[in-house]
Protein backbone atom coordinates (compact mmCIF):
# COMPACT_ATOMS: atom_id res chain seq x y z
CA UNK A 1 0.00 0.00 0.00
CA UNK A 2 3.01 2.30 -0.04
CA UNK A 3 2.33 3.45 -3.23
CA UNK A 4 -1.62 4.47 -2.56
CA UNK A 5 -0.45 7.55 -0.99
CA UNK A 6 1.41 8.91 -3.78
CA UNK A 7 -1.08 8.41 -6.45
CA UNK A 8 -3.58 10.16 -4.54
CA UNK A 9 -0.95 13.33 -4.44
CA UNK A 10 -0.41 12.36 -8.22
CA UNK A 11 -4.09 12.79 -8.78
CA UNK A 12 -4.77 16.16 -6.74
CA UNK A 13 -1.91 17.57 -8.93
CA UNK A 14 -3.61 17.04 -11.46
CA UNK A 15 -7.28 17.99 -10.42
CA UNK A 16 -5.84 21.34 -8.98
CA UNK A 17 -3.84 21.55 -12.77
CA UNK A 18 -7.32 21.33 -14.46
CA UNK A 19 -8.42 24.57 -12.96
CA UNK A 20 -5.23 26.56 -14.66
CA UNK A 21 -5.88 24.94 -18.38
CA UNK A 22 -9.80 25.59 -17.59
CA UNK A 23 -8.90 29.39 -17.39
CA UNK A 24 -5.80 30.19 -19.28
CA UNK A 25 -6.09 27.70 -22.04
CA UNK A 26 -6.66 29.09 -25.41
CA UNK A 27 -9.18 27.02 -26.96
CA UNK A 28 -8.93 29.16 -30.40
CA UNK A 29 -5.01 29.91 -30.56
CA UNK A 30 -5.46 33.18 -29.10
CA UNK A 31 -2.75 34.66 -27.21
CA UNK A 32 -2.67 33.58 -23.21
CA UNK A 33 -2.46 37.65 -21.73
CA UNK A 34 -6.08 36.80 -20.58
CA UNK A 35 -7.72 33.80 -19.42
CA UNK A 36 -10.94 32.57 -21.01
CA UNK A 37 -12.94 35.12 -19.15
CA UNK A 38 -11.07 37.80 -20.21
CA UNK A 39 -9.55 38.64 -17.10
CA UNK A 40 -5.75 39.42 -17.26
CA UNK A 41 -3.14 37.56 -16.00
CA UNK A 42 -1.97 40.29 -13.83
CA UNK A 43 -5.76 40.91 -12.21
CA UNK A 44 -5.90 36.88 -11.92
CA UNK A 45 -6.93 35.93 -8.33
CA UNK A 46 -4.59 33.44 -7.20
CA UNK A 47 -5.09 30.81 -4.45
CA UNK A 48 -3.68 27.47 -3.13
CA UNK A 49 -4.32 24.95 -1.51
CA UNK A 50 -2.23 22.83 1.13
CA UNK A 51 -2.24 19.14 -0.69
CA UNK A 52 -1.17 17.03 2.15
CA UNK A 53 -3.77 18.66 4.29
CA UNK A 54 -6.05 18.11 2.15
CA UNK A 55 -5.22 14.11 1.58
CA UNK A 56 -4.97 14.12 5.15
CA UNK A 57 -8.21 15.58 6.25
CA UNK A 58 -10.99 14.90 3.34
CA UNK A 59 -13.02 12.31 5.01
CA UNK A 60 -13.67 9.89 1.76
CA UNK A 61 -10.35 9.43 1.37
CA UNK A 62 -10.48 8.51 4.99
CA UNK A 63 -13.04 5.97 4.63
CA UNK A 64 -12.20 4.64 1.12
CA UNK A 65 -8.36 4.09 2.56
CA UNK A 66 -9.49 1.97 4.86
CA UNK A 67 -11.69 -0.09 2.89
CA UNK A 68 -9.06 -0.85 0.35
CA UNK A 69 -6.08 -1.40 2.99
CA UNK A 70 -8.45 -4.13 4.69
CA UNK A 71 -9.26 -5.44 1.52
CA UNK A 72 -5.40 -6.13 0.73
CA UNK A 73 -4.68 -7.46 3.88
CA UNK A 74 -7.26 -9.82 3.10
CA UNK A 75 -5.68 -10.52 0.37
CA UNK A 76 -1.84 -11.01 1.94
CA UNK A 77 -3.40 -13.00 4.45
CA UNK A 78 -5.69 -15.56 1.97
CA UNK A 79 -1.82 -15.66 -0.28
CA UNK A 80 0.04 -16.71 2.87
CA UNK A 81 -2.34 -19.15 3.63
CA UNK A 82 -1.78 -20.70 0.42
CA UNK A 83 2.01 -20.20 0.09
CA UNK A 84 1.94 -22.19 3.90
CA UNK A 85 -0.28 -24.89 2.32
CA UNK A 86 2.19 -25.35 -0.69
CA UNK A 87 5.02 -24.95 1.96
CA UNK A 88 3.38 -28.31 3.87
CA UNK A 89 3.37 -30.47 0.69
CA UNK A 90 7.04 -29.37 -0.19
CA UNK A 91 7.59 -30.34 3.13
CA UNK A 92 6.09 -33.47 2.68
CA UNK A 93 7.46 -34.05 -0.14
CA UNK A 94 11.00 -33.82 1.27
CA UNK A 95 9.97 -36.28 4.34
CA UNK A 96 8.83 -39.00 1.74
CA UNK A 97 10.73 -38.57 -1.03
CA UNK A 98 13.44 -40.96 0.03
CA UNK A 99 10.22 -44.06 0.09
CA UNK A 100 9.06 -43.28 -3.27
CA UNK A 101 10.06 -44.74 -6.82
CA UNK A 102 11.48 -42.14 -9.70
CA UNK A 103 8.61 -41.94 -11.41
CA UNK A 104 6.97 -40.69 -8.15
CA UNK A 105 9.24 -38.61 -6.91
CA UNK A 106 9.17 -36.78 -10.65
CA UNK A 107 4.89 -36.51 -10.77
CA UNK A 108 5.02 -35.26 -6.94
CA UNK A 109 7.42 -32.61 -8.23
CA UNK A 110 5.73 -31.89 -11.01
CA UNK A 111 3.35 -31.19 -8.92
CA UNK A 112 5.24 -29.09 -6.56
CA UNK A 113 6.50 -26.65 -9.86
CA UNK A 114 2.71 -26.53 -11.08
CA UNK A 115 1.38 -25.35 -7.87
CA UNK A 116 4.21 -23.15 -7.37
CA UNK A 117 3.37 -21.48 -10.90
CA UNK A 118 0.08 -21.24 -9.82
CA UNK A 119 0.02 -19.60 -6.72
CA UNK A 120 2.64 -16.62 -8.59
CA UNK A 121 -0.16 -16.36 -11.16
CA UNK A 122 -2.31 -16.06 -8.40
CA UNK A 123 -0.52 -13.35 -6.58
CA UNK A 124 -0.07 -11.61 -9.70
CA UNK A 125 -3.95 -11.68 -9.88
CA UNK A 126 -4.33 -10.10 -6.39
CA UNK A 127 -1.83 -7.63 -7.01
CA UNK A 128 -3.84 -6.67 -10.16
CA UNK A 129 -7.02 -6.69 -8.88
CA UNK A 130 -5.32 -4.17 -5.85
CA UNK A 131 -3.87 -1.99 -8.35
CA UNK A 132 -7.03 -1.65 -10.45
CA UNK A 133 -8.86 -0.44 -7.07
CA UNK A 134 -6.26 2.00 -6.00
CA UNK A 135 -6.68 3.26 -9.96
CA UNK A 136 -10.34 4.06 -9.27
CA UNK A 137 -9.95 5.76 -5.71
CA UNK A 138 -7.76 7.77 -7.87
CA UNK A 139 -9.84 8.85 -10.66
CA UNK A 140 -12.88 9.60 -8.05
CA UNK A 141 -10.50 11.73 -6.03
CA UNK A 142 -9.49 13.50 -8.80
CA UNK A 143 -13.05 13.99 -10.18
CA UNK A 144 -14.62 15.21 -6.83
CA UNK A 145 -12.06 17.40 -5.83
CA UNK A 146 -11.72 18.73 -10.16
CA UNK A 147 -15.55 19.06 -9.33
CA UNK A 148 -15.12 20.98 -6.24
CA UNK A 149 -12.55 23.40 -7.04
CA UNK A 150 -14.09 24.56 -10.50
CA UNK A 151 -17.49 25.42 -8.49
CA UNK A 152 -15.53 26.79 -5.57
CA UNK A 153 -13.23 28.98 -7.72
CA UNK A 154 -16.07 30.25 -9.88
CA UNK A 155 -17.93 31.28 -6.70
CA UNK A 156 -15.05 33.15 -5.39
CA UNK A 157 -14.14 34.34 -8.77
CA UNK A 158 -10.87 32.56 -8.57
CA UNK A 159 -8.56 32.04 -11.87
CA UNK A 160 -5.98 30.26 -10.66
CA UNK A 161 -5.07 27.66 -7.82
CA UNK A 162 -2.04 26.32 -6.94
CA UNK A 163 -0.96 22.92 -5.35
CA UNK A 164 1.71 23.89 -2.22
CA UNK A 165 3.96 20.73 -0.79
CA UNK A 166 7.24 20.43 0.24
CA UNK A 167 7.80 19.43 -3.26
CA UNK A 168 5.85 22.14 -4.91
CA UNK A 169 7.31 25.11 -6.90
CA UNK A 170 5.26 27.32 -4.10
CA UNK A 171 7.90 28.02 -1.71
CA UNK A 172 5.70 31.14 0.36
CA UNK A 173 1.96 31.80 0.28
CA UNK A 174 0.30 34.61 2.50
CA UNK A 175 -2.78 33.56 4.73
CA UNK A 176 -4.73 35.02 2.47
CA UNK A 177 -4.20 33.08 -0.35
CA UNK A 178 -4.46 29.68 1.42
CA UNK A 179 -7.98 28.36 0.74
CA UNK A 180 -6.77 24.47 2.14
CA UNK A 181 -9.33 24.74 5.09
CA UNK A 182 -12.14 25.92 3.27
CA UNK A 183 -11.99 23.98 0.41
CA UNK A 184 -11.86 20.67 3.22
CA UNK A 185 -14.28 21.60 4.87
CA UNK A 186 -16.32 21.90 1.55
CA UNK A 187 -15.25 18.88 0.40
CA UNK A 188 -16.32 17.34 3.79
CA UNK A 189 -19.12 18.79 4.10
CA UNK A 190 -20.23 17.45 0.63
CA UNK A 191 -19.46 13.84 1.94
CA UNK A 192 -21.05 14.23 5.07
CA UNK A 193 -24.24 15.14 3.12
CA UNK A 194 -24.18 11.86 0.33
CA UNK A 195 -23.35 9.50 3.41
CA UNK A 196 -26.85 11.04 4.56
CA UNK A 197 -28.30 10.63 1.31
CA UNK A 198 -27.45 6.87 0.70
CA UNK A 199 -28.42 5.82 4.52
CA UNK A 200 -32.41 7.98 4.40
CA UNK A 201 -32.24 5.68 0.58
CA UNK A 202 -31.30 2.38 2.78
CA UNK A 203 -33.55 3.12 5.71
CA UNK A 204 -36.38 3.63 3.85
CA UNK A 205 -35.85 0.68 1.99
CA UNK A 206 -35.76 -1.39 4.85
CA UNK A 207 -38.81 0.03 6.37
CA UNK A 208 -40.64 -1.33 3.21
Amino acid sequence: MKNLSIGLNVALLVAVAVLYYLHFASPSGKSNASGSNGVLLQDAKIAFINADSVLKYYEFLDVNKKVLESKGQKMEQDFRDRAQSLQNDVNLYQRTVNNMTFGQAKAAEEDLAKKQQNLQLYQQRLQQELAIEEGKLNKELYERITKFLKIYAAQNNIQFVLKYDPTSDVLFGGETLDITKAVIEGLNTEFKSEKGGNASKADTTKSK
